[in-house]
């Protein structure tokens, strides 16, 4: 007896969807963990207490008395206070404003800059700060605010020119710290705030991040997407020791004058 087979009995099974190949991303930090911002915060909050410790056992401040920003002195020939200021800090609040800045900005720029570019990055918008403090006010200063304006001109930068990658997220990322560093600078126009010195910290960091900061590449092929740093970090360094060298002049010139 024949049998009728059901239907589509011969017929082949549907097509599956061809499921997609995963895209691995390599995409490496230089810098796992920011060891230089925590040095640094470190050093800050040891030397604030050196300051409180000697107020109260000298009567006076030691460190603040030695390393401020004060022109006479520097002019004198103590140039070391073109670079002290910024482990420096007036009160506890000056103090904890700052550490906290230094902490929001400082991990992931050292993260995607590495070390040694980021403590260029530190010392020159620090150094370029107290510069900029020294041509145009006559005020004592110190303070590592110098180098988180600095820090926060490095991070607009590494938005801006690496925007491709970031996407329509980059846009509010870049409105936001320039709304972050447009309120402080607004803020330093209080009297005993040396805003001079702020906009000192973002030309040093701007320019060195301009010129010196991450610039990523990438590159792909079917299975995988690659993220490199296309500025080498010898690039960085001479860009670096180029900046120092501007402000180094721009101060040689005030005490020579």
């Amino acid at each position: 007896m024949n049998q009728t087979p059901p239907p589509d009995f011969y017929t082949d099974p549907a097509p599956q969807p061809a499921q997609p190949i995963p895209i691995q991303v390599d995409w490496k930090l230089p810098a796992r963990i920011p060891w230089v911002t925590y040095i640094m915060m470190g050093l800050c909050v040891l030397v604030y207490l050196i300051q409180i410790a000697t107020n109260n056992l000298l009567g006076y401040d030691l460190p603040m008395l030695l390393g401020a920003k004060i022109n006479e002195a520097i002019i004198a020939g103590e140039y070391w206070r073109l670079f002290t200021p910024m482990w420096l800090h007036g009160s506890l609040m000056h103090i904890l404003f700052n550490m906290y800045a230094l902490y929001y900005f400082g991990r992931g720029l050292e993260q995607h800059y590495g070390h040694e570019r980021f403590i260029w990055l530190y010392l020159i918008s620090g150094f370029a700060g107290n510069v900029v403090s020294f041509l145009f006010t006559d005020a004592a200063s110190v303070g590592a605010s110098t180098v988180i304006f600095g820090l926060a001109a490095a991070q607009m930068v590494f938005i801006y020119q690496n925007r491709t990658l970031f996407g329509p997220r980059g846009r509010a990322m870049l409105m936001n710290t320039l709304m972050i560093v447009g309120i402080n600078l607004l803020i330093g126009l209080t009297p005993g705030i040396d805003n001079w010195g702020h906009v000192g910290g973002l030309m040093g960091g701007l320019a060195f991040a301009w010129l010196g900061g991450p610039l990523w590449v990438t590159t792909r092929d079917a299975y995988k997407i690659q993220v490199r740093d296309g500025r080498p970090v010898s690039q960085a360094r001479l860009v670096g020791i180029l900046v120092f060298m501007v402000f180094v002049v721009v101060a040689a010139i005030k005490i020579l004058h």
